[in-house]
């Protein structure tokens, strides 16, 4: 778009939007982003002791094993081994670089979690013209309606220089995840004794935010589009989601409609936000904890801690491998340590503390932000009386085909219940994540759509 074309474009949005709060940088700032600064804002250089790596451009390229869209992702670090693994017996000699919910999941499983610490790979990569976004957006993305929603981002990381933490979690929510997805997948709560059923589903998405054939006024408040057709149990099968992921979503809530196969009946599903319980988790996540953080951040105050130095999931090929199975993953507690993978990574401290008159079941929520991606990698989850009450971990990896790093696996653990839920599985399915696909359009998900492919 034309520098006139964005004055006048911001000039007609203040005057009919709440005031927004500033949030740009200046071009002397956002420069650091070609040399100081990767192109989405993490530190470029490495750490004083050398452990995490300069980021040299992130993996770019598929291994040569790697041949179709669809494929399951050889691993390229096959032939690295732990460093060293963290027991709940030397747990104190690495605590300064430990999160407090993995700190409590050692003395929770004392016996059998164990996190094995690997050499430091800083594979994160976008595209190009997802940096090129990124760089423009650091010079025009702001906030506004208190915060809720966005004004003039597109196509990239809105604030790569973030000032706050609502600009962090904005970050986040935004992130490079790739612009049209499918993908056939298990969701399942484990039971203490390590007991599991699946719910597969087929999902879909178009992230609307980065259609390149779209522009900042043609994304009418829309972030993404999804959804998602159950297909086992078979009690379950059949039925459907559809949502409309909102920019802004207290001026503009999100949009869901639910297809039940039984009735050949679409529905809005209106409440499909912050602390619904998500059916097929067993009460073990609600709505907003789905990606660690989704949804409108109006009910917190949000509070940039700040960056610190974190053993996090990262690299996680041997956990999506189709060679291993459920039943090799799934344990009693967790997840199998011997098939996850932790480094040392640079993360963002958020603090998100529940606004006096508001309603959620937690009352703080402390998220850590791997710096080359904005994506969290670890929630901690605090309830009323302000205990540590669940613990979520995104098992990143790097989806070399694109390139985007996103999670693998999401894993929402309940400590006090001792079950936890697990997110993305489709190791035992014949093809993984496809983004190889040309994305739809808006009119394909519509609930007019969602009915017709229902009674299929």
């Amino acid at each position: 778009m034309k520098k006139n074309n964005w004055i006048a474009a911001g000039a007609l949005a203040l005057s009919l939007a709440a005031p927004s709060l500033m949030a740009a940088v200046s071009v002397e700032q956002a420069e650091r982003l070609k040399n100081e600064l990767t192109p989405l804002g993490a530190e470029r250089a490495g750490n004083k002791s050398g452990d995490i790596p300069p980021w040299r451009g992130g993996l770019t390229l598929p291994p040569v094993e790697y041949s179709k869209a669809g494929q399951h992702h050889p691993d390229p670090y096959a032939a690295d081994k732990p460093l060293f693994t963290i027991t709940a017996a030397n747990m104190k000699q690495y605590q300064e670089f430990l999160t407090d919910g993995q700190k409590a999941m050692f003395k929770t499983y004392p016996d059998t979690f164990r996190m094995p610490i690997y050499q430091t790979r800083r594979t994160a990569a976008a595209p190009e013209w997802v940096y090129d976004n990124t760089y423009k957006n650091a010079l025009r993305a702001e906030l506004a309606e208190n915060g809720n929603g966005l004004l003039y981002a597109y196509g990239g990381i809105p604030f790569p220089i973030a000032q706050n933490g609502l600009e962090a979690i904005w970050n986040h929510i935004t992130r490079w995840r790739g612009v049209y997805l499918t993908r056939r997948a298990s969701e399942i709560a484990v039971q203490v004794n390590g007991d599991y059923s699946l719910v597969t589903v087929q999902q879909e998405v178009e992230f609307n935010y980065y259609r390149q054939d779209r522009s900042i006024n043609d994304l009418d408040n829309i972030l993404f589009y999804y959804l998602s057709f159950t297909k086992a149990p078979a009690r379950l099968a059949g039925g459907a989601v559809l949502v409309h992921e909102t920019l802004n979503q207290v001026d503009e809530p999100r949009q869901a409609w639910g297809y039940n196969a039984g009735q050949r009946r679409v529905r809005r599903a209106p409440n499909l936000a912050y602390d619904t319980p998500i059916a097929a988790a067993d009460g073990l996540r609600y709505a907003d904890d789905t990606d660690m953080f989704n949804g409108a951040p109006d009910r917190y105050d949000w509070k940039l801690v700040g960056k610190k130095e974190v053993y996090i999931p990262y690299n996680n090929y041997k956990l999506s491998s189709n060679q291993t199975s459920y039943d090799d993953i799934i344990k009693p507690g967790h997840l199998n340590p011997g098939f996850t993978r932790y480094e040392k990574h640079r993360v963002w401290v958020v603090e998100a503390n529940l606004k006096e008159g508001s309603r959620h079941v937690y009352h703080k929520r402390r998220f850590y932000l791997d710096e080359d991606t904005w994506g969290i990698a670890a929630a901690d989850l605090y309830d009323s009386a302000g205990e540590l009450w669940r613990v979520n971990m995104a098992y990143i990896k790097t989806f070399y085909e694109l390139p985007v790093t996103w999670t693998t696996l999401d894993v929402f653990h309940d400590l006090k219940a001792k079950r936890y839920h697990v997110q993305g599985l489709d190791n035992e399915e014949q093809k993984t994540i496809d983004f190889s696909d040309k994305p739809p359009g808006e009119r394909y998900f519509t609930p007019s759509e969602l009915r017709r492919r229902g009674r299929r």
